[in-house]
């Protein structure tokens, strides 16, 4: 049966293929790209492999891997035939895995050789295959009976409608609580669709991934996104240590990628900041605005080169940006945009192209999407994102009750985040309403904008503001590393220098903020946290674990 649908995989994918049949599509860094007609032929084989195993419409077909041209293939394959990805990300617990699997009641996962020992001796009662996803080989007693054939491809196609349930996604919250996102093809492609407009991106664009593609995030922006465009996407196959990364860089010369806040940070902190801080003179001069802006932009030159000199978009999202590291940015005229968005919203809801950003804010709501913010503050304007679209999940899978508490009669989707608009109707995010503190007067205090302040001062690598028996308390990480190398040249032990020296920052600190912040977020306690904070895939703090 043809499918004319506009907002379904199937029909994305088949114009893509007459349009840039012959132009590349995915690779590995390195390795030879497949082309558009190449992927479509995988596709179909895959869809005859499925065919085999019983895989029907409806059912569910889990994916736990790392990022690879195979994964993509694996995705496609599924919703053609109607039937519903589930997507793990790599870093899930075994316990996690096993309770997806469960929960989604999923016939079989495709699996990366790497995280097969995850899958160990879990028993879901209805996993009825697993299948290695490098190769599409059968793992276990039927492989035998079952083989993946590049040679036989699917003659028919499915009937897929735009509101088919499409993907189960499993959030990996800053709560705790995992659900399962239930996004249809038309919550995904038309959010694709309408992303798109926001930059131009054709079929001469190269995208390198370095985010999991079992994230909204990097799925829809990063994998959708080009598929529809014509684009090529590279993948590193491996774990994005720095020096992989520059290589790829280098190799790949990317146009557009998409990154959390946390990476670009990194470079700052590990790049920028210590070129800076090298000399006497230029730590003098970055004080003072003129040359400040000057430098940055000599930086910034640099910065380009090392990704390549060809970026034309580098969309930042999934977590607040530290305002010193948009600053440079800004002032650096790197190509940078920030969006916001949700698993639930599949998951853009803002955004805007490089050269409108403002400081501070991701944007006004995309095409076909509404905003708006619920029950202001009379006095700061902040209040709950609620959002309306195309793109606003079915709901919370087997879980009517919690769809109910975030879905209206009318079709409004409470984002839980707490945010403010100006005149030209750009987003200002402030925080999650879950994390508002209410002062001992009924004050709103916003941990966010503390941890905000916090994490711009002196050797903080990041930091969570916390309630504990009516008092803020504010738990730090610091740069430990940073710490050692400053006094590495000292005689006495480095340890207790550095103990010595955590405890003065402390004290500095707690001066520093509380000199910056409202009286009633002032902070009363700052302890010192050693290790790095636990964080969801997008790198959001669990903020559960430490309350």
């Amino acid at each position: 049966m043809e499918n004319n649908n506009k907002f379904t995989f199937p029909s994305l994918f088949e114009n893509s293929v007459q349009k840039f049949g012959d132009c590349n599509a995915m690779a590995l860094v390195g390795q030879k790209p497949f082309t558009y007609k190449e992927v479509d032929a995988t596709i179909k084989s895959l869809m005859a492999f499925y065919e085999k195993l019983g895989i029907k419409p409806g059912d569910k077909v889990a994916l736990l891997s790392t990022n690879m041209p195979n994964w993509g293939m694996a995705y496609y394959a599924t919703v053609f035939m109607g039937a519903v990805v589930v997507p793990m990300l790599p870093d899930f617990s075994i316990g996690e895995i096993e309770n997806i699997l469960k929960h989604s009641e999923a016939k079989v996962v495709l699996v990366s050789k790497g995280l097969l020992p995850k899958l160990g001796k879990i028993e879901a009662e209805n996993l009825q295959y697993k299948i290695a996803i490098e190769d599409y080989s059968l793992i276990g007693e039927d492989a035998a009976d079952f083989k993946f054939d590049a040679n036989i491809q699917i003659e028919r196609k499915y009937a897929v409608e735009e509101n088919d349930l499409a993907a189960i996604i499993y959030t990996s919250g800053t709560t705790g609580n995992s659900k399962g996102v239930m996004l249809s093809h038309k919550n995904i492609c038309s959010n694709a669709a309408r992303s798109k407009t926001i930059h131009p991106i054709d079929e001469t664009d190269r995208f390198l991934s370095i985010l999991p593609l079992s994230h909204t995030y990097e799925n829809t922006l990063g994998y959708v996104i080009p598929m529809i465009a014509g684009a090529c996407i590279y993948y590193l196959g491996k774990t994005p240590v720095p020096s992989l990364l520059i290589s790829a860089l280098k190799e790949v010369k990317p146009t557009v990628m998409f990154s959390v806040p946390l990476i670009i940070e990194k470079i700052y902190q590990g790049k920028v900041l210590p070129s800076i801080n090298s000399k006497a003179i230029t730590r003098f001069l970055y004080k003072v605005p003129f040359f400040r802006k000057r430098l940055n932009a000599i930086a910034g030159k640099k910065l380009m080169q090392t990704f390549g000199g060809e970026l034309t978009f580098f969309g930042i999202g999934g977590a607040k940006l530290n305002s010193n590291v948009e600053r440079f940015l800004r002032e650096a005229k790197f190509p940078y945009a920030i969006g916001y968005g949700l698993t639930e919203t599949a998951p853009l809801l803002a955004g805007i192209g490089p050269s409108k950003t403002k400081y501070q804010s991701t944007g006004p709501a995309l095409m076909g999407v509404e905003l708006k913010i619920h029950n202001p503050d009379p006095v700061t304007q902040i209040g709950e994102v609620w959002a309306k679209g195309d793109n606003v999940m079915m709901g919370y899978y087997k879980e009517p009750e919690k769809t109910k508490e975030v879905l209206t009669e009318d079709g409004w989707f409470k984002t839980g985040d707490l945010a403010k608009m100006d005149k030209d109707n750009y987003l200002y995010i402030e925080g999650r309403l879950k994390n508002m503190i209410v002062g001992a007067s009924g004050e709103n205090i916003y941990p966010e904008e503390i941890e905000s302040v916090i994490n711009n001062f002196k050797h903080v690598v990041e930091s969570i503001v916390v309630e504990k028996k009516g008092k803020l308390v504010a738990m730090v990480h610091f740069n430990y590393e940073e710490l050692e190398q400053q006094y590495k040249y000292l005689k006495k032990e480095v340890e207790d220098y550095v103990d010595h020296t955590v405890d003065e920052l402390i004290e500095e600190l707690q001066v520093y903020v509380n000199s910056r912040v409202n009286k009633f977020s002032q902070v009363q306690m700052v302890v010192a946290h050693v290790d790095p904070f636990q964080k969801t895939a997008t790198h959001k703090i669990k903020r559960f674990l430490y309350y």
